[in-house]
């Protein structure tokens, strides 16, 4: 009898079992819901343009026309474009890189060398920081259409993030022969900066303002990177003045916030540059400006304030490499580095900083902010190593010549240090303002 009870109740749980393993495995084989992104709303005075208004319709339409028709490659692509435009816009670059990489997947899935799908997967990964990956989708498209202008940018891009600027040099050599516009001349401008050359760097921007409808979002950016080149070489009332007609051409444009709110810190115009870096981080979503505003509330004395911002800059770039797959998380070991820096924790910047490194060792950036970090543990070694790869291309970038003249005066070159500093700060740049006093201050002990 218990034989037999013990028999059935095998049986029965035998059963049970495979309806179980049977429903899991029907349950998993159904297809998931794929996720519909959609136009986010604009934040401030930028949701109230002509050019948001045609924005909106136009996603309106094209999620009109896929509804009826999911296989429209076409509708697909302008999408992925209209969401990778968004992207640059507001900030948002986790959730409208997403966006865009749904539809550009979709369509090389069924299409593997389409041109356009190409570039947009370039776009999106040199947007996440996976700057390999995006020189291979941006070579794929050249060699389905090496006579487009822009892919050649894109290539040029990619090789400055991984530090090879010849390959970059050579990339905007041909972009600037096909098409002479904005993109190119800003290419240009930047190259130009790399290797010391500031006022070719300011003219090759100038060219791209030129060339650039006026109030345009790759316009206005322009004319903020041509203040940038102002700051970095003293020019503080040119600088001024790029920001204001870049914000009067495109209202509540962050960028422009920002760079005024950066002349106001230079200036000592603390509660001026705090309302400024306020606004801007309305206007878009970009770390930087929280990194500038805890900087602000160092120097006000609001040292809890400095630390909510930094501890949310952490989170924010910590949350954006976790997200996502693996092929669209955001890469932010340098910008975490750079933060762990100014929070004083030299152990966990200096891991981001190698992580970085490891991905890009060429880069004159990341190879500048490892040298730095090995400077402040005291490792004179490892720092000056690191600093002939930043110094390499002849920049004269004066964050960087500060830091590198610290490094050699802490190795004893005096005479290396005191030509550096002589160097970064002739033109009295608008560079953050304790490097800046402590370079002053050691400058003169030499």
């Amino acid at each position: 009898m218990n034989r037999k009870i013990t028999y059935t109740t095998t049986l029965i749980l035998f059963a049970v079992a495979v309806f179980f393993i049977f429903w899991k495995y029907k349950s998993n084989d159904k297809p998931k819901t794929a996720i519909e992104y959609k136009l986010l709303p604009r934040p401030g005075s930028s949701a109230l343009t002509a050019e948001w208004a045609k924005t909106e319709k136009n996603a309106a339409d094209l999620h009109n026309v896929l509804k009826k028709n999911p296989d429209d490659l076409k509708s697909k692509l302008a999408m992925a474009s209209l969401f990778i435009q968004e992207a640059r816009i507001t900030g948002n670059h986790g959730y409208y890189d997403m966006a865009a990489m749904k539809y550009v997947d979709e369509v090389l899935a069924k299409e593997p060398s389409n041109f356009l799908g190409l570039i947009f997967k370039s776009i999106v990964s040199l947007s996440q920081h996976h700057f390999a990956e995006g020189i291979m989708f941006a070579n794929q498209a050249q060699r389905v259409n090496p006579n487009n202008a822009y892919v050649y940018g894109l290539l040029v891009d990619g090789n400055v993030e991984m530090g090879d600027y010849a390959m970059a040099v050579a990339n905007s050599d041909k972009m600037v022969g096909i098409r002479p516009d904005t993109k190119s001349y800003s290419r240009i401008s930047y190259l130009r900066e790399i290797h010391g050359d500031y006022p070719g760097a300011i003219e090759a921007m100038k060219m791209a303002i030129d060339a650039g409808p006026p109030g345009e979002e790759a316009t206005e950016w322009c004319r903020v990177q041509l203040g940038g080149l102002f700051e970095n070489t003293g020019q503080l009332k040119e600088a001024e003045m790029q920001y204001a007609i870049a914000l009067e051409r495109r209202p509540g444009y962050g960028h422009a916030l920002a760079g005024l709110g950066h002349i106001a810190m230079g200036n000592k115009q603390y509660e001026q540059a705090i309302t400024y870096y306020k606004q801007a981080d309305v206007a878009m979503d970009d770390y930087a400006w929280k990194e500038e505003l805890a900087r602000l509330y160092l120097l006000t004395g609001q040292k809890d304030k400095a630390n909510d911002a930094t501890d949310d800059i952490v989170d924010e770039l910590t949350k954006a490499a976790e997200e996502g797959e693996e092929s669209i998380n955001h890469h932010g070991d340098k910008e975490l580095a750079e933060v762990y820096l100014m929070k004083g924790d030299y152990s966990k910047a200096l891991n981001h900083a190698l992580a970085e490194h490891n991905r890009r060792p060429e880069n004159i950036d990341v190879a500048g902010t490892t040298a730095w970090v090995y400077y402040l543990k005291n490792d004179q070694n490892n720092a000056i190593k690191f600093l002939e790869t930043a110094l390499r291309t002849g920049s004269k970038n004066p964050t960087l010549l500060c830091r590198a003249a610290h490094i050699y005066a802490k190795a004893g070159d005096k005479a290396k240090a005191k030509s550096l500093f002589t160097e970064a700060l002739k033109n009295n740049p608008n560079i953050e303002l304790k490097l800046k006093e402590e370079s002053i201050k050691m400058a003169a002990l030499l």
